[in-house]
């Protein structure tokens, strides 16, 4: 009889579900539910930075998810499943109560965004973040060293504090704060109390300034001298933090129900999407997992021996087991990718639109899809005919901040050489560049730091959907791209560590030779593009020094 487990990708505008054989490594099916609240741009503020989303939105898409899975196969499948893991974005922390229950899901608090979710690309905190990294700096132990020795606006301890300092109800109410990837997986088990849950070592590595080293989490003194208001949080944060190919608990009678799963399987704990997908990616020393999505999660790994005592300068974390247990997983990315690309077709877009709304609906809705489906396929084969010149426009991918290296939310992008001739395709042309060039600067800092970085390994819709892209990419970065065939590559790297935990297979290696992605697509770099992607390259670093006051 075959046994499947599940993998559950909570990404930022959707949650998909994967159902793998483990003896055979086949996708059976695959399923996806949009957030309804949050695709109606509820509790947001772009304006503001502000993204929030309510809890219910996971859980109502969760058994959405799960229950449409069940229509694409065989009656009967769902008994046959074993064990479930889930990934999701981070940091994206809540605030719970003392009994565990996110505030949002609370009468008093239901339509208050600070009661929410915090999702990962919220960047209200970036005054709350340059204190912490201050007063980490300053203090007898950087609590920062192993998270890149700048911590982000992106972060749990920023965005808890910022809640704090501008809403005096919820920080009453509020007992602690858990990562999304922490919560899903101890609602699952029934253990959302305080006293109860766990955290995953990937999280906490990543996010909260957990470390071995310092034998968990900072002292509160730490945190009091950042902010009285963080007083005793700390204290509610369990340090007994597991990888994820560890059972975290088992499927409560609820929730089996509610899912159509046999109570008892085995729950993995969860990670961060990038993570599960560099599982997925077979990620190993010398290849970097570049998940390329809204945002891009840059995953390496490395030996503890070879990294030695180093601590890299600028990356979002150095953490032990927080993608394969026994090394130091490697994370880093960019805060906008293909974020970019969608800001600037709405830009383009915006007077059609607003002359489309003038007309029927049933026309309106015709004609806004065909032109949403074919804009960026349209400036992608005009920009892919333009030739690579040293005097072409040059741009920063920092619409959203810069994630790294060397976080910093409050930079800004910027376009230079724009001239009356320059048109659409230019434009955006000099943007797929800068997405690039960013990306470039990542695996630049990691060989700097003496992190080899021989090839790169690449997840995501933009990989599947893009030749220009990541043609780009390859003439850019001068090494070889691989593309992983699988489309759900980070809830196959879920389903891969639930097989674990399920006691499939021993290690995580192990499951990884029958259950990883094969390579569907590779792409090379065209020498005749590399020198002058150089010297474009050197315009970018140029341009990013200008803009960020030359502190770079």
């Amino acid at each position: 009889m075959s046994r499947y487990t599940l993998g559950l990708d909570y990404g930022s505008d959707s949650v998909r579900a994967l159902l793998v054989d483990v003896e055979t490594g086949a996708e059976l099916a695959s399923y996806l539910v949009n957030y309804p609240r949050w695709a109606e741009g509820k509790y947001c503020e772009p304006a503001k930075d502000q993204y929030r989303q309510h809890p219910l939105d996971y859980t109502d898409s969760l058994v959405a998810v799960v229950r449409g899975l069940w229509d694409k196969v065989p009656a009967g499948t769902a008994q046959n499943v074993i064990g479930l893991s889930f990934d999701t974005t981070g940091s994206t922390p809540v605030a719970v109560n003392s009994e565990g229950i996110p505030l949002a899901l609370t009468e008093e608090f239901a339509q208050n965004p600070n009661a929410m979710f915090v999702l990962w690309k919220d960047h209200t905190a970036i005054g709350e973040a340059k204190e912490i990294t201050q007063a980490a700096t300053q203090n007898e132990v950087n609590y920062l060293s192993h998270m890149g020795g700048i911590y982000s606006s992106e972060w749990y301890w920023a965005k808890a504090l910022h809640i704090f300092r501008n809403d005096a109800a919820v920080k009453a109410a509020t007992h602690t704060w858990v990562e999304h990837c922490d919560w899903m997986t101890a609602l699952m088990c029934g253990t959302t109390h305080p006293d109860q849950l766990k955290m995953g070592r990937c999280a906490a590595g990543h996010k909260l300034m957990w470390n071995e080293s310092w034998g968990g989490f900072p002292p509160n003194s730490f945190f009091t001298s950042i902010d009285p208001l963080l007083d005793g949080v700390v204290g509610t944060l369990n340090a007994d933090t597991q990888p994820s190919d560890t059972v975290a608990g088992r499927l409560t009678a609820e929730w089996a129900e509610k899912l159509g799963l046999p109570e008892g399987i085995v729950i993995g704990y969860g990670a961060f999407d990038c993570h599960m997908g560099a599982v997925a990616a077979n990620v190993r020393p010398g290849v970097l997992t570049k998940v390329m999505g809204t945002s891009t999660c840059d995953i390496t790994v490395t030996s503890k021996d070879q990294l030695g005592e180093t601590c890299v300068k600028g990356i979002c974390g150095q953490v032990d087991g927080s993608v394969i247990p026994g090394m130091i997983g490697l994370e880093a990315g960019q805060s906008a990718f293909g974020d970019l690309y969608a800001w600037f077709k709405n830009v383009v877009l915006w007077p059609t639109r607003q002359l489309l709304s003038e007309l029927t609906e049933s026309s309106q809705k015709e004609l806004v899809q065909k032109i949403e489906e074919s804009t960026l396929q349209r400036l992608s084969h005009a920009a892919d005919m333009l030739p690579v010149k040293e005097t072409d426009i040059t741009a920063l991918d920092w619409v959203n901040g810069r994630r790294t290296p060397d976080a910093d939310q409050g930079v800004s992008m910027a376009i230079a050489g724009i001239k009356m001739g320059t048109d659409a395709p230019q434009l955006f042309k000099s943007l797929v560049e800068a997405t690039a060039f960013g990306a470039r600067a990542i695996t630049e800092r990691f060989r700097e730091e003496g992190v080899p970085i021989d090839s790169v390994v690449v997840i995501g819709g933009i990989s599947k959907k893009s030749d220009y892209v990541m043609q780009t990419c390859a003439d850019v970065w001068n090494c070889p791209i691989d593309v992983l065939e699988s489309d759900q590559s980070c809830a196959l790297g879920a389903a891969i560590m639930a097989a674990v935990a399920a006691g499939e297979y021993a290690t995580v290696a192990d499951a990884q030779k029958v259950m990883a992605s094969p390579v569907c697509k590779q792409y090379l770099p065209n020498p005749e593009r590399v020198n002058t992607y150089d010297k474009l390259y050197q315009k970018y670093q140029t341009l990013g020094a200008y803009v960020s006051g030359g502190n770079l």
